[in-house]
């Protein structure tokens, strides 16, 4: 039984849900998500919000129970608040760059590496070695983040690299002589 999918999903005010069958839209003053719920998930818009239930008693059908639940969720905070991960950037000459279009990253390498920004993402440079990715959809910001991060990872002995705000890198001890 999913502990998850029986809680409904509020829905705040400023945004609107249209549920047409299983294609649930969710619009917000940060944009638009839609969304095809499973086919053995129901889907109803009651007075608390969006409620979940299984059709059938399958185990197939409880594993989409809260997986949809969450999704609706995601996109309901999406579009009403955003989502933000930031990044840091460590190392001796590392630095990023912000500008309309493209992402553009010193990262010891013989070249600027260039991250093309996608519609619907956001990328500030907030100091040249802090980078904030902001959406709406969660997916594609988390996405992206991982692979900004992928382009130069830490590494264990001096922590150089870029890394997540939140992530500790553990350190290991040099070579001794």
């Amino acid at each position: 039984m999913s502990r998850v999918g029986k809680n409904p999903v509020p829905i705040p005010s400023g945004v609107t849900v249209d549920l047409k069958g299983q294609a649930l839209k969710v619009k917000g003053k940060r944009g638009e998500l839609s969304l095809v719920v499973h086919d053995d998930v129901e889907v109803a818009q009651t007075a608390e919000g969006l409620t979940f239930k299984p059709r059938g008693d399958s185990r197939r059908a409880r594993m989409q129970w809260g997986t949809a639940r969450n999704l609706a969720r995601n996109m309901v905070r999406g579009v009403s608040d955003g989502f933000t991960i930031n990044l840091e950037i460590n190392g001796v000459g590392y630095r990023a760059q912000a500008d309309a279009k493209n992402l553009k990253l010193q990262l010891g390498f013989s070249h600027d590496v260039e991250v093309p920004i996608p519609a619907g993402i956001q990328i500030k440079a907030v100091k040249p070695t802090e980078i904030e990715i902001t959406g709406a959809d969660r997916q594609r910001v988390g996405q992206l983040a991982s692979e900004i991060r992928s382009l130069r990872p830490p590494e264990p002995y001096k922590g150089k690299g870029i890394k997540y705000s939140t992530e500790t890198i553990r350190r290991k001890e040099g070579k001794k002589k």
